[in-house]
Order: structure tokens, then sequence, then C-alpha cells
């Protein structure tokens, strides 16, 4: 830094953002392994996102404030004064006007060089949460220090407003590099424990069983993935993978459809009886292991499927009645849910008249639940998935599926 009162000068953009990646890079391998592997990969990714991210100063001109005091100026070196000795200071009493701006945000982005620069930066220094720059003179006017001022501002604004552009870029990459950084140090982790062969399990379907109410692509092993979070010392459990749990949605999907298409069937049957339907497909693939009413953490589910003692995929079936009826709904779910518990789904049947009006309110009501987290690619027009936390530890979170179906009743 060439002088301690210039701002914009210590450090280059690229020097601080090549930092910013390397301290991010180097927090996520020194953290500890099994507090990473209990962690939500998106999570975890977000804290080192907004730790990592550089905030740029903003400058408050609004309450810009100005103070003014005599000063001893040293006027020997100024031509146009008649001087008899030169070589030692001459001082002569004038003016020093203090100009103070406060600001928001990072103090250091003031000392950071953007990639477009001049060759005259703004003179001032930092103090605390204000910028503070002086202008002197034996006789000064109002006219010239306001445009000295004017000229300051501007002058800094220009600099902050091209370092907003350098680190935009940065900012919107972190989220998507720490999580690659983590699903790294996750995958080796986990291939030095060895807990893939560790985890192997599968769900016997029937031979032989009839293709009526099932997808094209049938799966026939549960494929066991890691678990998302736990705040417990890192113990893998094995949990419904993301292919089976599409293949028994898809189970439930068509018997769904079949009753859409035979109202006369079903425009009296209540949600026992519904429920009874799903339970004779699943049953038919996974043997036996799909049981209804079965209790479960805290309650009884309608549709829970266990695998060798685990509980692996747990469903609700309602008859809508409201957006408030359905986070009624997810409540219970969620009760149910215990902390190994990561694949649910909810199926809702319509009876009313306006179906449009139904797949309207369903996200609206699920996005404002307390334990939502995002929304999960898969979506369709009457299929809505998402991701939610489980109720006892945030970090655990569960898949959560919600099928809406229309059900009209019969005219016959």
């Amino acid at each position: 830094m060439a002088h301690s009162d210039y701002l914009f000068t210590f450090n280059s953009w690229s020097a601080v953002e090549d930092n910013q990646r390397r301290q991010m890079t180097s927090e996520i391998e020194k953290m500890d392994p099994d507090r990473l592997l209990n962690t939500s990969v998106d999570d975890l990714a977000g804290y080192f996102a907004e730790k990592f991210q550089i905030e740029v100063a903003k400058v408050d001109e609004e309450n810009l404030v100005v103070d003014q005091r005599e000063k001893d100026i040293d006027v020997s070196r100024d031509p146009l004064r008649y001087i008899s000795d030169r070589t030692r200071p001459f001082y002569i009493t004038g003016s020093e006007i203090e100009v103070e701006i406060p600001f928001t945000g990072e103090a250091d982005t003031l000392m950071v060089q953007p990639s477009t620069f001049t060759l005259n930066p703004p003179r001032a220094s930092i103090r605390g949460n204000k910028i503070i720059f002086s202008i002197v003179g034996t006789n000064l006017e109002a006219t010239q220090v306001k445009s000295e001022i004017d000229g300051t501002v501007k002058n800094i604004q220009t600099y902050l407003s091209n370092l907003r552009i350098n680190f935009s870029g940065l900012n919107s990459q972190l989220f998507g590099e720490a999580r690659r950084i983590i699903e790294a140090r996750r995958n080796k982790l986990l291939s030095n424990r060895n807990t893939v062969a560790a985890l192997g399990f599968k769900m016997k379907e029937r031979p032989n069983v009839p293709k009526t109410y099932l997808p094209a692509e049938i799966r026939k092993k549960i494929t066991p993935v890691m678990p998302k979070a736990s705040s417990a010392p890192f113990r893998p459990e094995p949990v419904l993978g993301q292919m089976d749990y599409d293949h028994i949605l898809g189970i439930m999907q068509g018997m769904a459809q079949v009753m859409e298409l035979s109202p006369s069937a079903f425009h009296d049957v209540n949600e026992e009886a519904l429920r009874s339907h799903f339970l004779v497909q699943l049953n038919g693939h996974y043997q036996g292991q799909a049981t209804g009413e079965t209790f479960n953490y805290e309650g009884k589910t309608d549709i829970l499927i266990r695998s060798e003692g685990r509980n692996i995929f747990i469903a609700e079936c309602k008859v809508w009645s409201g957006p408030k009826k359905l986070a009624e709904t997810i409540d219970q779910l969620l009760g149910y849910s215990s902390w190994r518990d990561t694949k649910t789904a909810v199926v809702v049947f319509n009876r009313n008249r306006d179906f449009s009006r139904v797949l309207t309110a369903i996200p609206d009501s699920v996005r404002g639940h307390p334990q939502y987290k995002r929304d999960m690619p898969g979506s369709t027009e009457t299929v809505f998935r998402y991701v939610f936390a489980n109720r006892d530890d945030p970090n655990r979170e569960l898949y959560l599926t919600v099928m809406a179906f229309d059900v009209p009743t019969s005219q016959i």
C-alpha cells in the first residue's frame, strides 16, 4: 500500500477471491469426519457459502456529516506566497473540514482493489464503521468544499460498484463449490470405512406378480443409501433407495389411477377401505411387508413398509378437506417418523369438483410448514416432491411426496 490513507489499494480482488476459496476448502477438509457425515450436505454447503461470501461495503450518503476546526497549515511550499526561508515549515491558521460517512458491510472490502481502477483512488481512512477524509485550506469556500466532497464520495461509490461486479461471481458460486468439496470428502470417508458393503440388504419381490399397476421398469432390489444426517456419532443406517422409493410410489399411483378411471366402484369407499387397496398391491410385490395402521414411533400410520425389522417407508391417505387439513396430516406424518425414516408420502383423494383449485393449494400449504426445507426435482402436475427436516433433528432430512388424485362421485 503506497499510502496508509488511500482506499482500495491493499489487495487485489482476485487475491481475496482465491484466499476465500482456499480457506473454505481448508475448513471443509479439516472438519471432524463424524460431524461432516452427520450433517445435511445442503445445510452444510449453505453454511460455508454464507460464511465465505463477501459483502461489499455500502456507503450511507444520507447520514454524511461534516465538522470544521482551525488547523495550522504549512505553506512553505506554496509558490504563490512570499516566504524568505523555504527550508523550514511556515505555518498560518487555516481550516480543516472533516467528513464522516457511515457504511455497512465488511470494512476490509474498502481496501480491496477491483479489476477496474484508476491511478487516483479515494484518499481517506477507516475508523470503525465510518470513512473519514478531510479538506484543508487557508481560504476554503463552500462551493469548493462541496465539490471536493461530492467528487470523493462519487469516486468511492464507483470503486464499490466495480467490486460488487467482481465479487458477485464468487458469492454465486460458493454454494455449489462447497457442496462439491463436501460430497467429495464424504465419498472418500465412506469409501475408507467400507460402508457400502456393510449396508447391503434387499427387499424380496414375488415372482410372476401381475403387472397391472406397475410402471414399465420394475426395481427388484432395495439399494441402500447413507442417511442424510444425525446428531449422534455417525453410524451408517440403511434407508430406502431413491429408485425403490419411486417404485413404491409408482405402485400407489397406478392403483390411484384405477380409482380415477372407475369412480362408480370407489365413490362410497372411505379412507380405510381406500388404504386397503394400496396395501393389497404393495404386499403383492413385497411379500407381506406392507401393513396398515401399524404403530410407529408416536402413533399409527396408514401405510408402513418394513424390511428386516426396519421401517423404510411410511405414508398417509387422506380425502382432501382443505390446506389446513393437509398441514395437519404432514404434522401427523412427521410425528410417526422416527430418526431413521427418510421416505414418506401423503396420498390426497379429491372428491370435490374443482380439482385444479386443490392442485394450486397443495404447494403453498406444504411450503408454509415450519419443517419444509426445499422442493425436489421430479414434481409433476399432480405429484409434488419436497425435502423436510426431521422434527427432532434439523440435520436429519426426510423426503415427502404428495400425490393428488381426483376420484369423482359416480353419476350412476
